[in-house]
């Protein structure tokens, strides 16, 4: 099995920029698929992004594209989501979630059995 460590996050301005990190232990990230979920206050867990075992596939929802970017590095077993121009909807906890092989979807919280704790934005004036 896989562990997850989330870190970043934090109150930010609107058009600023945050960087989150998921750390994995236990395996390896590249046999996994990895996507990162959000949830506001009163609303259901909702898809970000993903990228496939291999990242040989990445998917964005629309209202992200454009200025969030899934990453990874190898050596440090960590994948990163670069969050640009940050705008008060993108206020949520956000989480980090894994499922064993290559999976492209779709991108239900359900598909995922591996989370993380969650780490809070808040993007705020």
């Amino acid at each position: 099995q896989v562990q997850l460590v989330q870190s970043g996050g934090g109150l930010v301005q609107p058009g600023d920029s945050l960087r989150l990190s998921c750390a994995a232990s236990g395996r390896t990230f590249s046999t996994y698929t990895v996507g990162w979920f959000r949830q506001a206050p009163g609303k259901e867990r909702e898809f970000v992004v993903a990228f496939t075992a291999g990242g040989l596939t990445t998917a964005y929802t629309d209202s992200v594209k454009g200025r969030f970017t899934i990453s990874r590095d190898i050596v440090k077993n960590t994948v990163y989501l670069q969050m640009n121009n940050l705008k008060p909807d993108d206020t949520g906890v956000y989480f980090c979630a894994a499922r064993s092989g290559y999976y492209s979807g779709p991108y239900y919280p359900s598909a995922f059995g591996f989370w993380g704790q969650g780490t809070q934005v808040t993007v705020s004036s």
